[in-house]
């Protein structure tokens, strides 16, 4: 059976918000799509498909990637470099492509943290398994505080002086690493381009050390993963841990000891805020970080195509009035988490 060819929705910008990154001359959606959990090898290639071709349908041209997603490791980068020999083939100039690496990847000691063989190495590996000549940004995924920093910003620069990344980016950097970090790269004619972290209602992590400021600052574009918590911002948890959820087998970070009567009280609090908003609890996490214009754009990641469309109704409505946004501060306040 031919497999019938790809046509993407001519109206595909016309609802979509894009915000510049920075002081740069590229703008992002601001709903961009993860491929972390759910693209993996355990996915139907079909489902991956679906869920990549509605996201670009509707303006999503931005995905963002990582040496060691999956599961298993580098079979999300293998599944979109399908998608690159088929579906998004004619797309290419049109897409906003990243990946990273900084994380453990392969055995010995230089499959992991930031030194210059590990990162250039692993570039390579993505290329190929991504089908790409280059990627539009290379991230350093977390700082290495054995290496010199110096050594993994040169190796930065010289990815893009190569022509294997057109931008750069961090991840998780402490601040006044990402300082001395932003400063070598401006030095050396490669501003950071964007600054990625988790940020969300209930972590608050950027905001509190001072990384959304230094963005700012210094003219960085900032990106937020994990907006929902892993789920937790979500109806998913409001009647207890569901049987076949992350947090009851385990696939991911989300404890159950996460779950507290504090947290389960605020978790319904805000759904509550959010329905009187004619907002699902994900919808309002979502539009309360698009509230924030220091914000240049939010990943989500997603298992079903119904949970992209339900995301992307959060960009009609991400306007609150000052007594909500003071309510979410008061509800969110008492869970507050610390993730550095």
């Amino acid at each position: 059976m031919i497999e019938p060819i790809y046509a993407a929705s001519e109206s595909r910008y016309d609802t979509m918000e894009y915000r510049r990154a920075g002081k740069s001359g590229i703008k992002l959606p601001i709903l961009a799509l993860g491929l972390w959990n759910n693209f993996g090898s355990y996915k139907p290639m079909q489902d991956i498909k679906a869920m990549a071709q509605l996201a670009f349908d509707k303006g999503v041209c931005h995905f963002d990637l990582a040496n060691n997603y999956g599961p298993e490791p580098g079979t999300a980068e293998e599944n979109f470099g399908r998608l690159m020999e088929g579906s998004f083939k004619p797309f290419r100039d049109e897409l906003l492509i990243s990946t990273k690496a900084g994380w453990d990847m392969w055995p010995g000691p230089y499959g992991n943290w930031g030194s210059r063989k590990y990162l250039m190495a692993s570039l390579d590996q993505s290329l190929r398994r991504m089908k790409l000549d280059y990627v539009d940004i290379f991230y350093s995924h977390r700082y290495d505080p054995e290496t010199p920093l110096e050594e993994t910003m040169q190796a930065l620069v010289d990815i893009v002086r190569q022509g294997k990344a057109l931008y750069v980016g961090l991840s998780r950097y402490p601040l006044e690493k990402a300082r001395e970090a932003y400063k070598y790269l401006s030095e050396h004619d490669v501003p950071c381009l964007l600054y990625q972290d988790r940020f969300n209602i209930i972590d608050r992590t950027p905001q509190n050390a001072g990384l959304l400021d230094l963005c700012q600052e210094t003219g960085t574009g900032f990106i937020s993963f994990s907006p929902l918590q892993q789920g937790l911002l979500t109806n998913r948890y409001l009647n207890g841990i569901p049987e076949d959820s992350r947090m009851a087998t385990g696939r991911t970070s989300l404890k159950k000891e996460l779950l507290t009567p504090a947290m389960l009280k605020a978790l319904t609090s805000l759904n509550e805020l959010a329905a009187q908003r004619g907002q699902s609890l994900a919808q309002m996490a979502l539009a309360w970080l698009f509230n924030d214009s220091r914000v240049s754009s939010v990943i989500i990641g997603a298992s079903s195509v119904k949970q992209i469309e339900d995301n992307l109704k959060a960009i009609e409505n991400y306007s609150f009035t000052a007594d909500e946004l003071s309510l979410i501060e008061k509800l969110s306040e008492p869970v507050q988490l610390k993730s550095k």
